[in-house]
C-alpha cells in the first residue's frame, strides 16, 4: 500500500466549514428575528418604564394624601368628651357606639355618639375629633397613611407594568405561532404530494 492510500499517510487536514456569521443564519425565519426585536424592545420597555411608572405613581398618590392630610388636619380638631352611659356587650372590632357629651370653646355643651372600646366604664373620658361645625367625625389622615398609599400605589404601577409586558410578549408570540403554522400547512400542502410519490413508484 502506498503511503498516499495508507490511512497513516500524513497531510493536510480537511478544512471544516466555518460557521455562519451571527444573524446570518438561514433556519432563522423572519418571524424570528421580528420576535427576538420585540422580546428585546419589551424589556428595554420594562427596564426603563418600571422605575418611572412606579415612581409617579407612588409619588402623585403620596402628594395627593399629603394634601388630604393638610386640608384634614386645619378643618379637624381634637376634644375631649365623656361618656354619658356605660358601653356593654362586645363586637367583632372591640368598639360599639356610645352616646358622649363634651364642651366647646364657647362653652356649649354638646352631645353626640362615636365609637368607644366596649368595656369603658360611665364618665370615662374618651378623645374625640370635631370639624368646624363641632360635629363629630374621623380622625384625619396620618403621614403614616399617606406615606402607606403612596407605597401600595407605586407597587401596584409596578406590578401593572410587568403583567403589560408579559401579556405583550405573549401575545406576540401566540401571533407569530398562528402565522408560522398556517405558513408550515401551506408549504406542507406543496410538498406531502411529492413527497408521499416517492414510496408509490
Amino acid at each position: 500500500m502506498s503511503a498516499q492510500g495508507s490511512p497513516y499517510a500524513s497531510g493536510p487536514s480537511p478544512s471544516r466549514r466555518e460557521p455562519p456569521p451571527k444573524g446570518m443564519n438561514p433556519l432563522i425565519r423572519p418571524s424570528d428575528r421580528f420576535e427576538t426585536w420585540i422580546r428585546r424592545f419589551l424589556m428595554l420597555v420594562l427596564v426603563l418604564g418600571l422605575p418611572v411608572a412606579a415612581l409617579s405613581a407612588g409619588l402623585t398618590a403620596y402628594e395627593s394624601s399629603m394634601r388630604t392630610v393638610q386640608a384634614q388636619s386645619a378643618e379637624r380638631q381634637e376634644a375631649t368628651a365623656r361618656l354619658t352611659s356605660s358601653v356593654k356587650g362586645a363586637t367583632a372590632d372591640g368598639k360599639q357606639q356610645a352616646h358622649v357629651r363634651w364642651t366647646d370653646d364657647n362653652g356649649k355643651v354638646t352631645t353626640g355618639t362615636t365609637l368607644v372600646k366596649s368595656g369603658t366604664p360611665e364618665g370615662a373620658t374618651v378623645p374625640v375629633w370635631l370639624d368646624r361645625e363641632g360635629t363629630i367625625t374621623s380622625p384625619p389622615m396620618t403621614t403614616l397613611t399617606a406615606t402607606t398609599n403612596g407605597w401600595f400605589v407605586g407597587g401596584m404601577a409596578a406590578v401593572g407594568v410587568v403583567g403589560g409586558f408579559f401579556a405583550l410578549r405573549g401575545g406576540t408570540r401566540r401571533v407569530l405561532d398562528r402565522r408560522r403554522h398556517a405558513q408550515w400547512d401551506a408549504e406542507w400542502d406543496l410538498v406531502e404530494p411529492l413527497w408521499s410519490g416517492r414510496f408509490r413508484g
